[in-house]
């Protein structure tokens, strides 16, 4: 389970004195205490990596939108410091796939529904989310799919 790779590398960086990973960790966890927390009023999803999943995605996407706020504001050092984080952070996200392979998995959908119109982009979405969630950016996967129907 991903929540154990997360505890043992956490117990690594301390014994190594690596404040920095730490810290990132440390953040994680608290993350998926909160959402734990969340799903505790709400129905939890079955498998428990796919929640780890999701809330390691959200963090690594929030992280980059950070990161093109401080290039823009001329701020280099936060936006080291911020990519330092998105790095800890995808050492525990499963393997994503690569663009031709997300344009695979798009054409095999589209066939497969018979979709071949912008109408038919919400059933492509949800589709892609449902069986490859965990290996892709849905922001990158959605500019891929309209392109792909229009």
């Amino acid at each position: 389970m991903i929540r154990d790779d997360i505890k043992a590398a956490q117990i690594a960086a301390m014994k190594a004195g690596d404040k920095e990973t730490r810290a990132t960790i440390s953040l994680i966890q608290s993350a998926i205490k909160n959402r734990d927390i969340e799903a505790r009023s709400g129905g939890a999803p079955a498998d428990d990596d796919t929640l780890v999943i999701e809330v390691l995605q959200k963090m690594v996407k929030q992280r980059r939108e950070s990161i093109e706020m401080y290039r823009k504001g001329d701020r280099e050092e936060l936006a080291v410091a911020e990519e330092a984080e998105v790095a800890v952070i995808e050492r525990f996200l499963p393997a994503q796939m690569s663009e031709e392979e997300t344009k695979a998995a798009i054409e095999a959908i589209k066939v497969e529904l018979g979709a071949s119109s912008m109408k038919d982009m919400g059933r492509v979405m949800a589709e892609l989310k449902a069986r490859h969630a965990s290996e892709l950016d849905m922001s990158k996967a959605s500019g891929l799919v309209k392109s792909s129907l229009a």
